[in-house]
């Protein structure tokens, strides 16, 4: 159990205060953007192997990308639900979003997201989901959105990059998508993206 969970973000085996659950996470990442592959394996009393396969690097060099300005953070003041089982992460998701000056709602899983839009059918514009969740999957949370809210939008998040995910079978392709772990920043630029668009389709549909 412990094993098949080694690489999420913010997943410890270690005590409160002494571990982010964050370096196996990072070096994943990292491999994984490099079309690379990690493997682990571990018995007890025997310890613990992890081998690494990285693309052979050629000779050819670069290009420089260009340098791009940065797009300025732009907040809001739609009302926001994100769900998340782990807390930590649910946590520092909501806290930027505030800061940001959004009003942000909380749910641990994905019955409670449901309970969640039902007191507050109308006032929520955007849903932020982990994929992976006890109770209900963050995939099978969207598929009730779809009948009970087709026109609210749902970014899913996922320790598991993108393509992990349409290979697992927890996503279907196409579908908005924020890795773990990510910056405030960088999902708050997710978020006003996403609803950004759907302002601009309600406007086209008029």
């Amino acid at each position: 159990m412990i094993q098949a969970r080694i690489f999420e973000p913010f997943f410890t085996t270690k005590p409160v205060g002494q571990g982010t659950g964050l370096g196996l996470s990072t070096v994943y990442g990292i491999v994984k953007q490099s079309d690379g592959f990690i493997w682990c394996y571990s018995e007890p009393g025997h310890g613990t192997t992890f081998k690494i396969y990285l693309p052979l690097a050629g000779t050819r060099t670069l290009p420089m990308p260009a340098e791009r300005r940065p797009v300025e953070l732009r907040g809001g003041n739609e009302t926001i639900l994100v769900v998340e089982d782990e807390d930590l992460v649910r946590t520092l998701a909501c806290r930027g979003l505030r800061e940001q000056g959004y009003t942000v709602l909380e749910a641990k899983h994905g019955r409670d997201a449901l309970e969640q839009l039902e007191r507050n059918h109308r006032s929520i514009d955007l849903v932020i989901s982990d994929v992976v969740m006890p109770e209900l999957s963050g995939r099978e949370l969207g598929t009730r959105l779809a009948v009970l809210r087709p026109e609210l939008p749902v970014l899913y998040m996922s320790g598991y990059t993108g393509e992990d995910v349409i290979q697992r079978g927890l996503l279907e392709p196409g579908v908005p998508f924020q890795q773990k772990p990510f910056t405030p920043e960088g999902l708050a630029r997710k978020v006003r993206e996403m609803l950004d668009g759907r302002a601009e389709r309600r406007a086209g549909a008029v």
